[in-house]
């Protein structure tokens, strides 16, 4: 059954603890676009998914997973050719693959890399208040805008945030690289994210957050993704802190935050984060890279 398949994938080692696959799995294979292929041998599994995006010219792959007693025995190979064969047959007209990994790759083609970083809290309100007199020293703004949805997507298809903002003119949500256009937009509402930017009009920083999802960590743990664009300090720490001013009211329990940001600012975001309240860096640096190639 599917919940079997979930919990022969999502268990056992430590790393899948915090995977987000559990809380995906069941939402993968009701996705429009989404193709999820599984493996079984006898009662062990592997899993591969393929994301059709940019109006179907491009396929994300995501999602690899192989239980620890069967890799190294080709097992991940053979699922991929036969994702890959099977797209090339009923989706011709996929013309380019992306994938994010954790990572350095061999040489491949290296097109985007930001930074992942890890902290957690079990009370942000000390956290956050400690974080807003520091922001009142650094800036004067007036402050972050929430946007909903029809203003997130007017914004991340300007020519200003898709030139200065994007890594790679790529929008990046959870290791999902997609590329700002109308066709891709579908995609992100189905992500429930919220959008906050530095101002409306021609901001230095967006960001995006995922809904809270529980993990295998332990009961009451929680993880949270904030992905943030932009490179002005001032300006990311500010969304940065709206995002978890905007969470505040709702979260409780033991709360894991994966930030990503552009690899420069990482040092000036963790002194930002550097606190007395007991929240902790769970992981102090994890390199995203994403690749791209043609079909």
């Amino acid at each position: 059954t599917d919940s079997d398949c979930e919990t022969r994938i999502c268990s056992r080692d430590d790393r899948n603890r915090w995977d987000y696959m559990a809380a995906s799995f069941h939402s993968w294979l009701q996705e429009p676009g989404r193709l999820v292929f599984i493996a079984k041998i006898k009662d062990r599994v592997a899993l591969e998914s393929a994301l059709l995006v940019d109006g179907g010219e491009t396929v994300v792959i995501q999602g690899l997973r192989v239980v620890p007693d069967l890799r190294g025995q080709g097992v991940a190979g053979a699922l991929h050719k036969h994702l890959t064969d099977y797209i090339r047959h009923h989706h011709p007209e996929v013309r380019t693959v992306r994938r994010s990994r954790g990572d350095q790759p061999s040489a491949q083609t290296l097109t985007k890399d930001v930074e992942h970083k890890l902290a957690f809290s079990t009370n942000l309100g000390p956290f956050i208040t400690e974080l807003r007199s520091k922001l009142l020293v650094q800036t004067n703004s007036r402050g972050p805008v929430t946007l909903n949805q029809q203003q997130a997507d007017a914004l991340i298809l300007t020519d200003h945030v898709v030139s200065n903002l994007l890594p790679g003119q790529t929008m990046i949500n959870n290791w999902e690289p997609l590329k700002p256009m109308e066709a891709n937009l579908e995609v992100l509402h189905r992500r429930n994210l919220m959008w906050i930017a530095d101002r409306e009009v021609e901001p230095t920083a967006v960001s995006l957050c995922t809904p809270p999802h529980g993990l295998q960590y332990r009961q009451d743990a929680l993880r949270i993704n904030i992905n943030i664009f932009g490179q002005s300090l001032p300006s990311v720490c500010s969304v940065f802190l709206a995002q978890l001013e905007a969470l505040l009211p709702s979260l409780h329990g033991y709360l894991i935050f994966l930030i990503f940001v552009h690899p420069e600012l990482w040092p000036g975001l963790r002194q930002f984060c550097q606190n007395k309240a007991g929240v902790s860096f769970f992981k102090d640096y994890w390199e995203v890279v994403f690749l791209e190639a043609d079909f």
